[in-house]
């Protein structure tokens, strides 16, 4: 994966977003990102799969991905379309979990706050700087540990580790 700026329209949920509201249970018989992609925030946002487009970038208010700790969750996200999540906040689970998946996840408060839903952003994960396109307003999200980057730009953990194991064949 490359981490060039991501682009692409903001899509909007409030606080405390569970990841039961992110995949419900019920669709948990099967783990394939196709099929969890088509039920990805359906109860929030009904036909939400029919209008993201790929790219688009979901914001949240604070803990977003809360509840228990399935992988599902990101996956359903990045399948559905989303580049990037930004929130105020997310619980560590789901934080560390979109992360081994190679999902970018930011935290910028004041992002959160100011932009508004339909705008156009763009996003820099190696930086973690968030410009708002529509608006021409720029914020910064907190920057990734080194570590974390490289992960990210293998495309996930199991990537990164299957890379790091090549290179030491």
């Amino acid at each position: 994966m490359s981490l060039d700026k991501l682009k692409g329209k903001v899509w909007k949920v409030g606080a405390d977003i569970d990841t039961d509201v992110i995949i419900a249970a019920r669709y948990l018989n099967r783990s394939d990102g196709e099929y969890l992609a088509t039920h990805c925030l359906e109860v929030l946002i009904p036909e939400i799969t029919t209008k993201v487009k790929p790219g688009d970038i979901l914001v949240a208010g604070k803990n977003f991905g809360c509840g228990s700790s399935r992988e599902h969750a990101p996956l359903a996200l990045q399948y559905a379309g989303f580049s990037c999540i930004i929130a105020e906040s997310f619980a560590r689970i789901f934080y560390r979990n979109a992360i081994n998946i190679g999902l970018p996840v930011l935290v910028a408060p004041e992002a959160v706050r100011e932009i508004k839903e339909g705008s156009i952003i763009e996003v820099d994960p190696s930086t973690g700087i968030i410009d708002d396109v529509t608006n021409n307003k720029s914020y910064q999200g907190e920057a990734f540990p080194a570590f974390m980057l490289e992960i990210l730009k293998s495309g996930g953990a199991i990537p990164y580790v299957k890379e790091k194991v090549k290179k030491r064949v």
